[in-house]
């Protein structure tokens, strides 16, 4: 009886976590980021969008905590850490939140889309999200913002992990990692149970307390994996390869 209640409790507090997240959201986008518009520009405005959204998620991930709906660990983070693609597997969909709310930055690749989405679209503007625009610009882009000391995360399955199954990395990430000589932060996300999958819809609380264990691995240099003198395409096709063994999490 005891677990069932628990389990209740935990879906009620995943159905006002979401709600949360979504007011959350509208506020800020609504009054906060359109007063820092008007009062700060560039990088200025970036960098306390980025440390409010830092904050805010740390609230949010502290009540759900607090409610029993979850629990995190982190570890292996490094002191000072700026200037490196962050790159992490994709378990569930969370992880933005958390590697969000730990790291002291955090740029990210988001749908052009979601620059009009009415909860997150004022949110992704004032952090001023790189879009999701093609090719060389968006190289560029990226570079700009790591090689100023920014760090940008990236998930290179795409989408979440298919829970039970081997992760399946695309090259974009690795691609970026070797045309712009970046550093590389590998993160492992592993999760006890499976909750907000992509399979699975919000309401499929597990019967035990998902627990989060976020590993920053080792930090990298894409010319420390690949063999000197191949193509392009072959040192991304053989660091793809390095971060998707790296990044295995381990069964759920």
């Amino acid at each position: 009886m005891a677990a069932l209640l628990n389990r209740g409790w935990r879906l009620i507090g995943t159905a006002l976590g979401f709600t949360l997240f979504g007011v959350g959201g509208l506020l800020l986008s609504l009054f906060w980021f359109p007063l820092l518009a008007l009062c700060l520009r560039g990088e200025r405005r970036r960098t306390l969008a980025q440390l409010t959204i830092r904050h805010s998620f740390r609230l949010f991930l502290g009540v759900l905590r607090g409610w029993g709906v979850l629990d995190y660990r982190v570890s292996g983070m490094p002191a000072h850490l700026r200037g490196a693609l962050v790159v992490a597997n994709h378990p569930s969909l969370l992880d933005y939140v958390m590697l969000a709310a730990e790291m002291p930055v955090c740029d990210c690749i988001v749908k052009q889309s979601l620059w009009r989405n009415p909860f997150i679209g004022g949110v992704v503007r004032a952090a001023d999200y790189l879009p999701n625009v093609a090719g060389e610009d968006l190289l560029a882009l990226c570079q700009g913002r790591i090689r100023a000391g920014g760090l940008l995360l990236v998930f290179p399955e795409g989408t979440r992990t298919t829970p039970g199954e081997p992760i399946k990395l695309q090259r974009g990430a690795a691609q970026l990692a070797v045309r712009s000589q970046v550093p590389l932060q590998l993160v492992r996300i592993h999760c006890s149970t499976r909750f907000l999958t992509k399979q699975d819809k919000w309401f499929k609380i597990p019967e035990n307390k998902p627990i989060f264990t976020i590993e920053f691995l080792q930090q990298v240099a894409a010319d420390e994996v690949v063999a000197t003198g191949q193509s392009s395409a072959l040192a991304a096709r053989q660091l793809t390869r390095f971060l998707t063994q790296a990044l295995q999490p381990g069964p759920q």
